[in-house]
């Protein structure tokens, strides 16, 4: 057993040491190369690992718990101590990371008049039973337990969303209550009332910051007195968002000089070290004055790509590293290949209105409700309506409706809507168009991660819809998770220019990582042998999925595409290098 402090400094069975972590999600990276990107860590002459911890994940549906295979924290952190690695864990209920809503699990907002990261009772309550769940798991991991665990933090940039501090000491007391006896850390922008608003008694007070450490750390040094300086995110690149002009990434000769300024005052967390993947619908969002969704990548131009490999950013740090501490020298015992598989052409295809009765049943109510009331996460979501008194239609809006819309009269493509043009009324300028039936397929992109605007995600329609100068009552509800696809019926064809899914077959020797090209193809998401590898669209940055290795198998493979916009080809390629636009 042993023990970790926070004094002056941070100390380690009574002895100094520097904090040289990086951050990496494991539930970002397929667990047959957590040892991979581990080694290649160490390497770089980080002795800790941080990463996040997504409620919405571990605790999918309310009350059934996963910690198995890409959930698996414990075997992750046991990893992470056969290399000698130290890790920090960041559990808070909230963890922004890019990530679908925040970490929060969706079902949250099932309940009217829910509030969030605040004394709302029933918020805690979920909070307080997950903990008792999650701790279970996570407290006999601790330093103090011989595991590698030596921090874990309270919440996360809290100081940017409130400043209940009656909620902050709750979150640090349900944490002691559960079993944590590491010291506890907050992280927040060391701006204003941002670093104010996220402190707690009793806490360490760490930074969020991308440059300028020296003045970053000087301002903390005022906030926090003789306590040890670290930046828990270092941000060394940024996320991309559907529709950015190109691929984010960061300036390599700042980065270098902020590290060592970093190191020679304090300690660091590189944000981040790998950053992996969105698998499937996992992304978050950003809602300033518009929406923006991010993409499947979570590259963020870090140490090592999205698919593990080392980058001139990764040697120029190793070098600065060197400076503060001795490199080990460590063998890598995977080899990881990339392939080209090539071109794949598509051997199947069926139509989404043709197989609706195979993927739902229909639910029926008077108004349209929303995703989560339908116990409802992520995907998509289609409502379907007779048209009995309409006649010709000339104006048409969707109220309290989330993110993007596709319209279809008598199944023919009527209207797109996304994001601001769901708050507004459309006039339709073409001929007016008739229809007896009215379908409207509602894709949750992502629900927003970071902000007030959480408490304001729930998808699909939550309001009504309004067609002329009414409001159009009796709908059909067909819940699409599209997480079992195995009703669909290829026998059944596609009409034009709707929505459909594209099947393709394809055997290999060997297995290795590869990229999805899809050129040629409009918007929607991939599946590899029952993996969902993410989302795609034609309005980039990112042109091409990245599938790892192990998802593939020796043989025979399938890839199911779904694509909502009728913009297809007739195949796809795989390639052995990634395209982030």
């Amino acid at each position: 057993m042993h023990q970790f402090e926070i004094r002056d400094e941070f100390y380690l069975d009574g002895k100094k040491i520097k904090i040289i972590s990086g951050g990496m999600h494991y539930f970002r990276v397929v667990p047959e190369y957590w040892s991979d990107r581990l080694e290649k860590l160490k390497n770089l002459g980080c002795n800790t690992v941080e990463t996040y911890i997504p409620w919405n994940l571990h605790e999918k549906e309310k009350g059934k718990y996963d910690f198995t295979g890409m959930l698996d924290i414990v075997s992750f952190v046991r990893n992470a101590q056969e290399l000698g690695l130290m890790v920090i864990l960041r559990p808070s209920p909230y963890i922004c990371a890019e990530w679908e809503f925040g970490g929060l699990p969706y079902w949250l907002l099932k309940e009217d008049g829910m509030r969030l990261r605040c004394m709302y009772p029933p918020y805690l309550k979920h909070v307080k039973e997950y903990y008792e769940k999650l701790f279970e798991v996570i407290a006999p991991l601790q330093i103090t337990r011989g595991g590698p665990v030596i921090m874990m933090q309270v919440e996360n940039e809290y100081g940017y969303y409130g400043d209940d501090k009656e909620y902050m000491e709750f979150i640090k007391q349900l944490m002691l209550n559960n079993g944590c006896e590491v010291p506890l850390v907050t992280s927040d922008g060391p701006w204003g009332d941002a670093f104010d608003c996220g402190r707690v008694d009793g806490v360490l007070q760490t930074g969020n910051f991308g440059s300028k450490g020296k003045e970053q750390f000087a301002v903390m040094r005022q906030k926090i007195g003789n306590k040890p300086l670290m930046c828990m995110e270092f941000w060394i690149g940024w996320f991309d968002h559907w529709g950015a002009k190109n691929h984010q990434t960061g300036k390599l000769e700042e980065n270098v000089k902020d590290l060592d300024e970093l190191l020679s005052e304090g300690h660091v967390n590189i944000y981040m070290f790998q950053g992996g993947t969105n698998f499937g619908f996992t992304n978050g969002a950003n809602y300033y004055d518009k929406l923006t969704p991010d993409v499947t990548s979570y590259d963020y131009d870090a140490l090592l790509t999205e698919d593990g490999r080392i980058t001139p950013k990764y040697e120029a740090f190793r070098k600065i590293i060197s400076k503060y501490t001795k490199i080990p020298d460590v063998k890598f015992t995977k080899v990881i290949k990339r392939k080209a598989y090539g071109k794949q052409k598509v051997a199947r295809k069926t139509g989404l209105f043709e197989n609706l009765s195979n993927l739902a049943q229909p639910i029926e109510n008077v108004v349209p409700l929303p995703m989560e009331k339908l116990n409802q996460g992520y995907g998509y979501i289609l409502y379907e309506s007779e048209l009995k008194y309409e006649g010709a239609i000339e104006k048409f809006r969707l109220w309290g409706a989330n993110d993007r819309a596709n319209v279809f009269l008598d199944e023919k493509p009527f209207l797109t809507l996304y994001d601001r043009e769901l708050l507004t009324e459309q006039e339709i300028i073409n001929p007016p168009v008739t229809g007896k039936k009215i379908d409207i397929l509602i894709e949750n992109m992502g629900r927003v991660n970071f902000g007030v605007s959480l408490e304001h995600q729930r998808k699909g329609i939550d309001g009504g819809v309004q067609i002329g100068g009414h409001q159009h009552f009796y709908w059909k509800h067909y819940c699409l998770p599209m997480e079992d696809l195995s009703g669909l019926n290829f026998n059944l064809t596609a009409k034009e220019g709707t929505p459909a899914f594209y099947e393709f077959t394809f055997e290999i020797e060997e297995t290795a990582d590869t990229f999805l090209d899809f050129s040629g193809w409009g918007k929607g998401f991939a599946i590899v042998n029952n993996f969902n590898i993410g989302r795609f669209w034609d309005i980039g940055p990112q042109k091409r999925l990245y599938i790892p290795g192990p998802i593939l198998k020796k043989g025979d493979n399938t890839i199911l595409i779904f694509e909502t916009e009728g913009k297809s080809a007739d195949f796809i390629t795989l390639c052995d290098e990634p395209d982030l636009g």
